[in-house]
């Protein structure tokens, strides 16, 4: 009897491949993000960078050999120069009232929406349709086809009535900027304020109407409190634009009759009296206010997202 031996089978080899880390799996899902972002950095941080550093010197385009260092010279300046402290003034009284104005008429315009009647949505379309306009053509809507003295829509309906028939830009130019950009900005905070509305209880609102809540009541105890972070981003977001507006005030009025808000006068220092320093500090201190309201603006959309992902 012979033994037999058998060979002792080997293991099979097993292949052990190296799975890409953390930080390799991030990288390459940004990276096709990275042509943006450079974009976006060579086309809006560089040139800010530019701007902040020749808000530092005392740089006359038309005397380029004899600009000087000033450090913050230019930004006292600004601060205290009476022309341009009226300007900042003008900025926020020129916000204040068309952000103000225009979220009262959002708000009216939002509630009749909000209620089913027929040609609803030919109503929403008509309504959207000033915040589609170009705001240049816009404000030369207003200043030729509204206020013209002679052949405006305004003055033909006065004397139409027997009323006076005033030149609007001259008597009252900052009332005629405001009135084009309320005219402009109110469809925006009715979008808002109507998806703020579509977005309540119903359950809770029926509740109320059962229990004897009025009309009144129920607006003003349930409506108005669930519409305060939407209106508090309407006037966030209407307040950015309008600090930055250069459209109408250049189209109306040219900047003149006491309506020449910060940008006008950036416009004005720089491209007029050709005074590079002082029109990057006064640039940068706009940049700086927009980032402010922003942030809070911020504050709101993510507290908004908060409350959405809490009810789901």
């Amino acid at each position: 009897m012979t033994a037999t031996t058998t060979a002792p089978i080997a293991a099979p080899s097993v292949r052990t491949e190296k799975r890409p880390s953390g930080r390799m799996r991030a990288w390459a899902t940004r990276a096709p993000l990275l042509p943006a972002l450079i974009f976006m950095i060579a086309v809006t941080q560089l040139p800010f960078v530019a701007t902040l550093v020749i808000s530092f010197f005392d740089w006359n385009s038309l005397y380029p050999d004899a600009r000087s260092f000033t450090g913050f010279g230019n930004y006292s300046e600004v601060l205290t120069d009476a022309a341009l402290r009226k300007s900042v003034w003008t900025t926020i009284l020129l916000t204040v009232t068309v952000v103000l104005a225009s979220l009262v008429l959002g708000l009216v315009l939002a509630l009749l929406l909000d209620r089913k009647f027929r040609g609803r949505g030919v109503v929403r379309t008509l309504l959207i349709a000033p915040f589609l306009v170009v705001p240049v053509a816009a404000a030369l809507l207003w200043k030729h086809v509204l206020y013209n003295p002679e052949y405006g829509l305004l003055n033909g309906l006065l004397h139409y009535v027997g009323g006076p028939e005033p030149d609007w830009i001259s008597n009252t130019p900052l009332l005629a900027v405001e009135m084009s950009l309320v005219w402009q900005w109110t469809p925006f905070m009715m979008l808002i304020l109507l998806a703020g509305l579509q977005s309540r209880d119903h359950q809770q609102i029926e509740a109320a109407k059962v229990d004897g809540a009025s009309d009144w009541q129920v607006f003003r105890y349930l409506t108005l409190p669930h519409l305060r972070r939407y209106l508090e981003l309407g006037a966030l977001l209407g307040s950015i634009y309008i600090v930055q507006n250069f459209d109408a005030v250049f189209t109306i009025t040219s900047g003149g009759l006491g309506t020449a808000n910060l940008p006008y006068t950036v416009y004005q220092s720089f491209y007029q009296a050709h005074e590079n320093g002082l029109a990057s500090a006064a640039g940068v201190l706009v940049v700086i206010g927009s980032i402010i309201i922003a942030t809070f603006a911020l504050r709101v959309v993510s507290s908004l997202f908060r409350e959405e992902v809490g009810r789901a």
